[in-house]
């Protein structure tokens, strides 16, 4: 299963619902957006765990087990908190504002919607990223931190997400989402 798939199914599209009402938006444009988004997230991901930092920094925040709440419960994507974890969770996947900025109006060519509306809607949709993340078997072991220099536990959580078309590989797919990302621009 996707990244996108997870948020997307989770709790029987809750998510996907809880957002779409707080910006104004139907499922299927909810829907569309996260698919325009959730790529750009994943390879924020990608990004991150392939250094040593990264990667511990990714670990520790999984085992945190706050993050979970917004898959669990999509009504915590309500309010100030959750926008908050949200903008951090960007920080460490994306950079910066620029590049967030760039990634909504990107999404918003893809999508039609406003580049505003996207802009409001990528702190969340960061936050259900590292729920779905932290969903995945051992994502919140004290275990996946103890071997964390290697990567090899979290790799093999996250690899079944960030594999789209199921070949067991994540490198071809992140490369593809890099690459429509960078073919935008």
């Amino acid at each position: 299963m996707s990244i996108l798939d997870a948020i997307i199914s989770a709790q029987d599209g809750a998510a996907v619902r809880q957002i779409g009402s707080q910006l104004g938006l139907g499922q299927d444009q909810t829907a569309a957006a996260l698919s325009a988004l959730v790529p750009a997230l994943a390879a924020g991901v990608q990004r991150n765990v392939q250094s040593e930092a990264g990667l511990g920094s990714l670990i520790s925040a999984l085992s945190s087990g706050q993050h979970g709440q917004y898959i669990d419960n999509p009504a915590s994507l309500v309010g100030q908190s959750a926008v908050a974890d949200g903008n951090s969770i960007l920080g460490h996947l994306l950079g910066n504002k620029d590049v967030s900025r760039e990634v909504a109006t990107r999404a918003a060519t893809q999508t039609g919607l406003s580049a505003d509306v996207l802009k409001q809607m990528l702190p969340l949709a960061a936050t259900l990223v590292m729920g779905a993340l932290s969903k995945q078997p051992g994502a919140q072991s004290p275990a996946a931190a103890a071997l964390g220099n290697s990567g090899s536990s979290i790799m093999a959580s996250l690899t079944p997400l960030l594999d789209q078309n199921r070949n067991g590989s994540i490198v071809d797919d992140v490369t593809s989402m890099i690459g429509r990302f960078v073919k935008h621009s």
